[in-house]
């Protein structure tokens, strides 16, 4: 009788919704067209969360910041932001029934660092000198914390889900990636014009950029001479697009940071020993240290501004004479600097430099870009950012951070038998240290278009490490 019944109620709904959405659009009220999207992710929140991160993953690189789109002043992505908030509130109700979480999870070197990190922007928050902004910022690493590093590992208990994750997000980037690059085309690809091309999406070249560098190490995976001959073609196609985005960005320190990818995947490849790397470290800082004043003389001497032409645009990368952007950098770092010193311990708080640097701004720094409004960027740094704002110690946090995932990253890829999962470790870390890399030049894990990989990258590290990797050396030809 029920089952009789279930479809006229469907029915008579979908007439009532329909019908009144109509006559509400008629009076220009179109909020109600949003409910059925809503129903359906509040179902999937419920009963299947995965998918609903598998969509959440999708819509990063197309999301856009209602700050930007002047929607009230609210700096948040939509649909991304609000959805994450949602997932971890569920988290934490989930956590509560169950009466925890997985252990191995919670006591990985790894989680353990996280856990540092958080509780020190915590304590920071108490003591900022905004502490509404500050929660905020807290608030927002949380929910990118929860939903892709502690969520993310559950993800990856079934391990090939590594394909889904990366695929999702490499789908749709690669749409804007051939959006943005058809717009440059068509101002004929002007270096200037590349800086705000893939507007809305990302908000300028160097953001952009940061994600093409830490995808593009992301996509060899998929050519590997296992996989189907046709999907290694479609890899491949998606591999020129990564590469021509990466250059048509104009995005210096994406480039220089996939160098220095380069130089890791030769260290891991031929298996250098970390006593060596140390010694190369402290003979170049000695080296760099004596001759430091011949350096300054010569990057001062170097007038290449930033370029379309792609030499000139290289050259361009050590010149902190006549560029702006570079010369802004520095007024940033400097700016930093002296916040640090009028807060060493404590901080500013975290999320206030914007709001903060501008009277620590030196006259001699300022250049054609300066603001004393706090509307154009922040620290420029994963390193220096916090240091203004959460003090030495929340430096060191971050820094403990990113070396404990390289730590465990490193010794689990060695570990490894020669085969898929090695490869897919391989190529993460080599992704993550892209952003590493960048983070020296600019910040942008506040944003979701960095932070949705950077910690799923990490959540895939540590859950091979902890999930995977005894069964792949007890069955190495398992894979």
């Amino acid at each position: 009788m029920l089952s009789a019944i279930k479809p006229y109620y469907i029915y008579l709904l979908s007439f009532l919704f329909i019908a009144l959405n109509s006559v509400l659009i008629i009076y220009e009220f179109y909020y109600l067209a949003i409910l059925p999207f809503v129903l359906a992710i509040v179902f999937l929140a419920f009963f299947n969360v995965e998918k609903l991160m598998w969509f959440i993953v999708f819509a990063t690189p197309l999301s856009l910041n209602l700050e930007e789109l002047e929607l009230g002043g609210i700096g948040m992505y939509l649909p991304t932001e609000p959805l994450m908030f949602g997932v971890m509130i569920l988290f934490f109700l989930k956590v509560v029934y169950d009466k925890g979480f997985d252990q191995r999870i919670l006591r990985h070197p790894v989680s353990i660092a996280i856990f540092i990190h958080l509780a020190w922007l915590l304590i920071t928050t108490f003591t900022s000198e905004m502490p509404i902004i500050s929660l905020k910022f807290l608030v927002s690493r949380l929910w990118f914390v929860v939903c892709f590093y502690f969520i993310g590992t559950q993800l990856f208990l079934k391990v090939n889900n590594y394909r889904a994750f990366y695929w999702a997000y490499l789908i749709p980037f690669v749409g804007v990636i051939v959006y943005a690059s058809i717009r440059l085309a068509s101002l004929n690809f002007d270096e200037k014009a590349a800086h705000w091309v893939m507007e809305p999406f990302y908000k300028d070249h160097t953001s952009y950029g940061a994600v093409l560098a830490m995808f593009l190490p992301i996509v060899f995976i998929f050519i590997d001479k296992s996989e189907k001959f046709y999907f290694r073609l479609i890899s491949f196609g998606v591999m020129g697009i990564v590469i021509l985005g990466t250059i048509l960005s104009y995005t210096r320190a994406a480039w220089v940071s996939l160098l220095a990818a380069l130089v890791l995947y030769f260290i891991y490849k031929y298996k250098v020993k970390f006593k060596y790397l140390l010694n190369i470290v402290i003979i170049a800082i000695v080296l760099i240290a004596l001759n430091w004043n011949t350096i300054i003389l010569n990057l001062e001497r170097n007038n290449q501004d930033s370029s379309a032409e792609l030499t000139e645009h290289v050259q361009s990368i050590s010149n902190v004479s006549s560029d702006a952007s570079n010369k802004e950098r520095l007024n940033r770092w400097n700016s930093a600097f002296r916040m640090f010193q009028e807060r060493p311990f404590f901080g500013w708080g975290p999320g206030t430099y914007v709001f903060q640097y501008a009277p620590f701004q030196s006259s001699k720094d300022k250049t054609i870009i300066s603001t004393n409004v706090g509307n154009n960027g922040n620290a420029h740094s994963e390193y220096i950012g916090p240091l203004a704002e959460s003090g030495f110690i929340g430096m060191l946090t971050v820094i403990f951070l990113f070396g404990m995932v390289f730590y465990k990253g490193s010794n689990l890829y060695h570990k490894l038998p020669k085969g898929k999962l090695k490869r897919v470790v391989l190529f993460t870390l080599l992704g993550l240290f892209t952003y590493v890399v960048h983070g020296f030049l600019n910040n942008y894990l506040d944003t979701d278009k960095a932070s949705v990989p950077f910690w799923g990258f990490i959540a895939l590290i540590v859950a091979i490490d902890v999930y995977h990797k005894d069964k792949i050396l007890l069955e190495p030809d398992s894979e």
